[in-house]
């Protein structure tokens, strides 16, 4: 009786390791301590870049920065750009460094895959380009190297497309989470802008990777939020036109700083500069910025704590407003590594302090005080960066600790974000993708079919002949061919042209010139061809553009060395399959 209880044990606990629910529930636990040490890796690689540049390790950047000379400055910020320019120019397979963009993108057209090695070399050069000074974020670089380390454990693991989605953002809930010390604001981040959607199949593993991923943090760093405010309380209802008027300054904020980045972006891409040494030259302009205005340099906590803290006067304020959107727009335009977060809560900062000077002034016994409006104005103008907007509201209300002016954050980061969805029509984020030609609005079907890669569905069994073919091979190979096409290949593997009984013409019954016709002389040239890696999308459109069921695929465009072929028949399965499971994940998540 006791064996048979033993054997009874044995079989449940087996069915219980087989469930994929406890198995993603163990996974999400593993992904949140890679992504808890994630983040405290990076921390710690920025503090000792910041060491060997600036000769100090710590957070407290601008005013130690104040006291340096003016060569060490200069030469950390162009000596980082110099060493950024060459990881990129010769580690990275892109010639650029990735961050949260190459999450989404990853999570809704590449089945959650990420290249390690881009993934590396962006966090190292990310914390080179921190540093050594550059004006920009760390939180993006960490949900990158977050969710490159969960993809990686789902490629060894070989999970399926679904399963490895939820893993991904699981490594970026547990990054923001690590990253802010704020594990709400990780698991909505995850859901908002990398899942897409909130189901609890989704969300559970979610919540347990942010969670782990906050603990591993606070055992590290202490559990304290970024900045330590005083209690504030909104004095009046009727201030909350204000702050929805912070709302729209915060829109239009965001859509200048959006604007100027692809402004330079475009003007950097446009010169003689060499791709290794644009960061170095970008590295100088934003020097000679910080020789004027060193609250510029880095990720910018301290100088954002200060405002948060009414320690600026309204000229500093609105000085630091235009100083930092320069240094920032300098920092990503000429190729610096790292993210936009921090510098939207600090521009958000800037602008929120300016606001509520000005509003106190006019209306002081309806203001709540200029540090009011600085948190709101950070919510407002990060949300809107971003396109995040529920995330970032638990972000600054986890960073500040403040439950009462959230309603505040809430009315004005709403504002901003669909403001700036109308006027710019992207986020950051989406902005960057359509840049690439990646448009992800096209809706559910459009992204499932960009989410699958010709190789998936190509067969390797063409029918083909040689170019010297003789007629009657040619009519042979046709009558025999499934799809009623042949391919003209030599014996290298190279495509000449494609056959069909239409390409024939008269030739297809007249054999009096069989004798001095071939394959290569009916064949037509240069037909349409995909490789691959095209997407399903792609083959969709060349097929609709040239009106062909049938098309070959070969490695390369510029090599024609047939790979196979795709039949429109093979997409649209592909595409029905990918429509079930879909369907299928939705239903169990539900």
């Amino acid at each position: 009786m006791r064996f048979r209880a033993h054997e009874q044990l044995l079989r449940r606990l087996g069915r219980l390791v087989k469930n994929e629910q406890v198995i993603l529930t163990i996974l999400a636990a593993l992904v949140g301590l890679l992504g808890g040490a994630c983040a405290i890796a990076f921390r710690e690689a920025i503090a000792l870049v910041q060491t060997g540049t600036l000769g100090f390790g710590s957070e407290s950047v601008y005013s130690l920065a104040a006291t340096l000379p003016w060569w060490r400055i200069l030469l950390s910020t162009v000596g980082g750009g110099l060493l950024v320019g060459l990881l990129v120019q010769f580690l990275m397979p892109t010639r650029r460094l990735h961050s949260v963009a190459e999450v989404i993108e990853a999570s809704t057209l590449k089945e959650g895959r990420i290249n390690l090695r881009a993934g590396l070399v962006s966090a190292a050069a990310s914390a080179v380009s921190l540093g050594a000074g550059a004006s920009t974020g760390r939180e993006g670089p960490v949900v990158h190297f977050g969710a490159t380390l969960s993809a990686l454990v789902a490629e060894k693991l070989r999970l399926g497309r679904s399963l490895t989605r939820t893993l991904l953002g699981c490594g970026v809930a547990a990054a923001v989470a690590a990253s802010f010390n704020a594990p709400i604001a990780g698991v909505f981040f995850a859901l908002e802008v990398v899942i897409g959607h909130y189901a609890l199949k989704a969300f559970a593993p979610i919540v347990i990777a942010s969670v782990t991923g906050t603990i591993v943090s606070r055992v590290h760093f202490g559990d304290f939020p970024a900045f330590v405010l005083p209690p504030n309380q909104i004095v009046s209802f009727l201030e909350f036109p204000a702050f929805a008027l912070l709302g729209l300054a915060s829109a239009v904020m965001a859509i200048v700083f959006m604007h100027a980045i692809a402004f330079t972006q475009q003007t950097v891409q446009r010169t003689r500069i060499p791709l290794w040494a644009q960061p170095a030259c970008g590295g100088l302009l934003v020097g000679i910025i910080a020789l004027v205005f060193p609250q510029v340099l880095g990720v910018g906590y301290e100088a954002t704590n200060d405002a948060l803290h009414e320690q600026f006067e309204l000229w500093l304020l609105i000085s630091l407003l235009v100083a930092k959107t320069a240094a920032t727009v300098i920092s990503l335009g000429f190729g610096f590594g790292a993210g936009v977060f921090s510098p939207s809560l600090f521009l958000g900062a800037m602008l929120g302090g300016t606001f509520g000077i000005i509003a106190t002034h006019a209306f002081p016994a309806l203001s709540s005080g200029y540090d009011a409006y600085t948190i709101v104005g950070m919510g407002a103008v990060a949300g809107a960066v971003l396109g995040a907007p529920i995330s970032t509201i638990l972000v600054v209300f986890e960073l500040t600790g403040d439950y009462s002016i959230t309603v505040a954050v809430m009315i004005a980061t709403v504002i901003a974000s669909s403001v700036t969805q109308q006027i710019f029509g992207h986020s950051f984020f989406s902005w960057q993708l359509s840049r690439r030609g990646l448009d992800l609005k096209g809706g559910r079907s459009q992204n499932l079919l960009r989410s699958i890669r010709v190789e998936t569905v190509m067969k390797l069994d063409y029918d083909a002949v040689s170019p010297s073919a003789l007629m009657i091979e040619v009519r042979d190979a046709l009558q025999k061919s499934h799809y009623g096409e042949i391919f003209v290949v030599d014996e290298t593997g190279r495509l000449h042209g494609t056959i069909t009984l239409a390409d024939l013409s008269d030739t297809a019954f007249d054999t009096e010139l069989d004798a001095i016709i071939n394959a290569e002389d009916v064949a037509r040239r240069n037909p349409p061809v995909l490789t691959p890696e095209d997407t399903l999308d792609q083959a969709m459109s060349v097929m609709d553009a040239v009106d062909e069921e049938h098309i070959a695929v070969v490695h390369k465009a510029d090599d024609m060395i047939v790979a196979g072929f795709v039949h429109q028949l093979d997409v649209v399965t592909a595409y029905n399959q990918a429509v079930m499971e879909a369907r299928a994940e939705e239903q169990g998540e539900t």
